[in-house]
C-alpha cells in the first residue's frame, strides 16, 4: 500500500470511529425519549403552510392506517370540483375507507360565499358523524384549514368535537392557514414551505403528482 493509500485508509478508519460514537450517543438521546413516551391515544396532526405535500401527507398516513387493518374516513372540504387520483384510489376499498368530498371546488372558482359556507356546513355534520364513530381510527379532514380561515365553520365548535371523540381515534387536519386556536391543541402540526414549484415555472399541474 501507498503511503498515499495508508493516509487516507486512517482517515477512513477515523472517520467511522467518530461516525460510530455519535451514533452510540445518538442512540442514548433517542431511546431515553422512546423509553419517555409510554402513553398510547389518539393524536391530532395538523399539516398547514404554503407549500406542497400537506394533502398526499394525509392521504399517506390514510394508506399506512389501512395497511394496519384500521377503519378510515375522509371529508374534503373545498375540493370538489375534478376527481383526484386519491378518491379514485381510496374509492376501490369501500369496505375500509368512507369517502366524502363535500367541496365544489376552490373558492376563488366558486366566487360564492353563501354557497361555500352551505357546503363546508354540509360537510362538517358528515366530519361529525366519523368523530363519533369509535369504529373508525383515522379521520382524515382534507382542507379544513381553509373553511376555517374564511369562517365558513365555527373554530370552538370544531375544536370541540375533536375533544370529544374517541380516546384512540386519530385526526389529519390540511390546508392553509390553520387557525391559532386549533394549532394549540393539536399534538403534531408541520408546516410545509415551498422552496421551488414547477408551476412558477410555467409547468401545468402533472396528473398523478398533483391530483
Amino acid at each position: 500500500m501507498s503511503e498515499q493509500q495508508n493516509g487516507v485508509a486512517k482517515d477512513a478508519d477515523g472517520l467511522n470511529e467518530r461516525h460510530n460514537a455519535r451514533m452510540a450517543r445518538k442512540k442514548e438521546v433517542v431511546d431515553k425519549k422512546i423509553e419517555a413516551a409510554k402513553r398510547n391515544a389518539g393524536v391530532l396532526v395538523i399539516t398547514c403552510g404554503n407549500g406542497k405535500g400537506k394533502s398526499s401527507s394525509a392521504f399517506g398516513i390514510a394508506a399506512r392506517a389501512l395497511g394496519h387493518g384500521m377503519k378510515v374516513g375522509v371529508v374534503q372540504f373545498i375540493k370538489g370540483a375534478i376527481a383526484t387520483g386519491e378518491e379514485n384510489f381510496f374509492r376501490r376499498f369501500p369496505d375500509e375507507i368512507s369517502f366524502h368530498v363535500m367541496g365544489e371546488g376552490y373558492t376563488w372558482e366558486t366566487q360564492n360565499r353563501e354557497r361555500d359556507v352551505e357546503k363546508a356546513q354540509q360537510a362538517w355534520q358528515r366530519a361529525q358523524v366519523l368523530l363519533s364513530d369509535p369504529a373508525i381510527g383515522l379521520v382524515v379532514l382534507d382542507e379544513l384549514n381553509i373553511a376555517l380561515k374564511y369562517k365558513y365553520i365555527d373554530v370552538q365548535q370544531v375544536i370541540s368535537d375533536l375533544q370529544a371523540r374517541p380516546e384512540m381515534q386519530h385526526v389529519v387536519i390540511t390546508g392553509r392557514g390553520a387557525p391559532p386556536e386549533l394549532i394549540a391543541v393539536a399534538d403534531t402540526v408541520t408546516e410545509m414551505q415551498p422552496i421551488k414549484h414547477a408551476f412558477a415555472n410555467g409547468i401545468a399541474a402533472q396528473q398523478g403528482v398533483e391530483w
